[in-house]
């Protein structure tokens, strides 16, 4: 494959900054959470400010990614691909667009009616206000379990997402599959 070649069949690189940071704070937050399980109260409430603003962060961050991939189209799947390869790989992606936004979604709303409506600090620079939702206890569990769910399917999803580039590069000795999403020449 020449050079211009494997060029065409990479992202922009809007599109591969966007995927690094969006899952550099996707893993900051799975620890954040992970960590916060266990500490005392006037830390856990420190700790779970930064994963409620980079949870915002990521949602926003996300649009974005949806605007900028209308704006940009994606390279072309390796023709070596079975049916069944392409098929999961859109479905895969359309789940993590679809986590990416629900995801925060959620925990902003069930943020929102715990805290009775009051906004999301995004670091000390400004505040997002609160979601008009109700903050009956019903409502704001029902928002707390669509947030740990796709918490849940999230991780299933990035070791799917992993284990199908590491099948790429490892079983199918396909190099470019990686490459597709860096910002090499």
């Amino acid at each position: 494959m020449n050079i211009q070649t494997a060029a065409a069949a990479r992202y922009a690189k809007g599109s591969v900054i966007l995927h690094w940071l969006i899952a550099l704070l996707i893993a900051l937050n799975f620890v954040a959470a992970w960590v916060a399980e266990d500490m005392p109260k006037p830390e856990k409430m420190q700790v779970m400010g930064n994963h409620k603003a980079i949870g915002l962060i990521v949602l926003a961050l996300t649009v974005l990614r949806i605007v900028w991939r209308l704006m940009h189209k994606p390279p072309p799947l390796a023709e070596t691909l079975k049916a069944w390869e392409v098929a999961l790989a859109k479905v895969t992606h359309a789940a993590f667009y679809f986590l990416m936004l629900g995801i925060p979604l959620a925990g902003w709303a069930m943020s929102s009616g715990g805290s009775g409506g009051k906004p999301v600090g995004i670091f000390g620079l400004f505040a997002v206000p609160a979601l008009p939702v109700g903050s009956d206890k019903p409502t704001v569990g029902m928002f707390h379990e669509m947030h740990e769910i796709g918490a849940t399917l999230m991780l299933v999803l990035i070791a799917v997402h992993v284990a199908g580039a590491l099948k790429h590069r490892i079983i199918d000795k396909d190099r470019q599959a990686l490459l597709r999403m860096t910002m090499r020449p």
